[in-house]
């Protein structure tokens, strides 16, 4: 089966690395991820990047854009407020950049957005420690290169001055242009991990249709026809069992949509009525037997 995008719940979320997100990885899964209440903003650090709601980060991205989901409830996180919204956005060029896909063991390489011939950032760090050469100029549009002046998107945001730390003293994403990420670098927080920026439009439009979806599938398979939440109709003991009874009530759930899609979407022969049928004379029977019946059968 192809492998896209795992949409899950927090239950999942919330599951040791090893039991959900890693294995999931490994079967060439991306994860889109929801947090509990008390797991949202910086959830740590690796190699000096900051862990923003699963998103590896610039360690000098502003605390208000870092800190900006931490403590929301979930009624916040459904229905995002325009001043959220603008935070959200606002953190994406501070956010590392994928420089390699993962490999078969889950290895992964990202880039800090000072880095690269289009950074996002502009970084006094970056600039002390990596020199570039200038390189020879090209002809250029000026019209066009006007409107891209223009544009937001196009200005790289300029981090503060920093005070000045030995080589030796600065984190690792800071002293090379590219970090890698190995199964395990991030102990318990690989689980928060995300492939899509959180809240952002590319994860509500992946995230929220599947959860919906879900759900829907989730009530009609608790609903009345079938109310797999109901013990009852799990009686056995034991988790085989039970999961088999589970497996069985999935199977005929599934029967009961796809008889349902047939009903809906599949052309419906017309009925036949007794006009469209043609009739045989019935001649009438009042007993006793007629000619045609009384006559003896011919000689062979």
């Amino acid at each position: 089966m192809p492998a896209a995008f795992a949409v899950v719940d927090r239950a999942y979320t919330d599951q040791q690395p090893g039991h959900f997100a890693r294995p999931a990885r490994e079967l060439g899964y991306r994860l889109a991820l929801d947090d509990k209440v008390d797991q949202r903003g910086v959830q740590g650090s690796v190699h000096g990047t900051l862990l923003v709601d699963g998103s590896p980060a610039c360690p000098l991205m502003p605390d208000r854009l870092a800190q900006a989901t931490t403590g929301l409830d979930d009624a916040a996180i459904r229905a995002p407020s325009d001043e959220l919204t603008a935070l959200i956005s606002a953190r994406e060029p501070y956010l590392l950049r994928l420089k390699e896909s993962p490999n078969a063991d889950g290895t992964v390489r990202f880039q800090c957005p000072a880095a690269g011939t289009s950074p996002s950032v502009t970084c006094p760090r970056f600039d002390r420690l990596h020199q570039r050469r200038p390189s020879r100029p090209a002809a250029v549009n000026l019209t066009d290169a006007r409107q891209r002046a223009a544009h937001p998107a196009a200005k790289p945001r300029v981090l503060p001055p920093q005070p000045d730390l030995k080589t030796d003293q600065l984190p690792k994403i800071c002293r090379q242009h590219t970090i890698t990420l190995h199964p395990g670098d991030l102990g318990h927080l690989d689980k928060f991990r995300q492939d899509l920026a959180y809240l952002s439009p590319a994860w509500i439009g992946t995230y929220k249709p599947v959860r919906a979806n879900t759900e829907g599938l989730n009530g009609r398979i608790k609903g009345h026809d079938l109310d797999l939440g109901d013990p009852k109709h799990r009686l056995a003991h034991g988790r085989v069992a039970q999961t088999i009874l589970v497996a069985l009530l999935i199977a005929v759930a599934n029967d009961h949509f796809l008889d349902q899609w047939r009903q809906t979407h599949e052309p419906q022969d017309e009925p036949i009525t007794p006009a469209d049928t043609p009739q045989a004379p019935v001649e009438p029977f009042d007993g006793a037997p007629t000619a045609a019946q009384s006559r003896p059968p011919p000689a062979p």
